[in-house]
């Protein structure tokens, strides 16, 4: 018998009020639906100081990134929602990326990320919704092994997609993330079966 995927969902952000963290968690509540296991994590919990190797050579690694690194490995797959700093993912995600690579003794390499699953998901108050970034963490992700889907979701003029409650108000947007989400949980169901 086969089990339920188990889904981080995570934005690129440490704004407390982040539009893409209101993304990731109204897609979590989409998995939530879907009766998969899912799990948000605000990355803001998880401060990690910027990768260096010597840093890293002379302390070892930092407890934050040790202990974010166990919700990766325990997932199947990934809702990433990116911000886009100058048509790029931020620097905080690109540097979560880049400690959770580092090959760690009694781990397969890339045990964090290869073989699982990711949804792309941007939003922004533009009117582009943050997709110029999404190509780049997709070559990031791809590169590490990660099975990418093609259905990203960018929500352009996102101040005025959620409601109070960080709910999706905007039909259209929340009918897109839904079916993206489908998608997601199908094929990392297919994957763990």
């Amino acid at each position: 018998m086969s089990r339920a995927p188990k889904i981080l969902a995570f934005a690129g952000s440490a704004r407390a009020g982040s539009i893409n963290k209101k993304l990731a968690i109204a897609a979590a509540a989409a998995v939530r639906d879907t009766g998969a296991d899912v799990e948000f994590v605000d990355l803001r919990e998880y401060p990690m100081p910027l990768f260096d190797e010597d840093d890293e050579a002379s302390h070892g690694t930092p407890e934050p990134v040790l202990a974010f690194r166990e919700k990766l490995k325990d997932a199947d797959g990934f809702i990433i929602a990116s911000p886009e700093y100058n048509g790029a993912p931020t620097a905080m995600l690109k540097n979560v990326i880049d400690w959770a690579t580092r090959p760690r003794e009694g781990e397969a390499p890339l045990e964090c990320f290869r073989g699982k699953t990711a949804l792309l998901l941007a939003a922004s108050p533009g009117g582009l919704g943050g997709i110029r970034g999404l190509p780049v963490l997709r070559t990031i992700l791809s590169g590490i092994g990660v099975h990418v889907l093609g259905c990203d979701v960018a929500v352009p003029r996102a101040h005025e997609t959620f409601g109070p409650g960080g709910e999706i108000t905007d039909p259209k947007t929340r009918e897109s993330v839904v079916s993206a989400v489908g998608q997601l949980v199908g094929l990392t169901g297919k994957i763990v079966a």
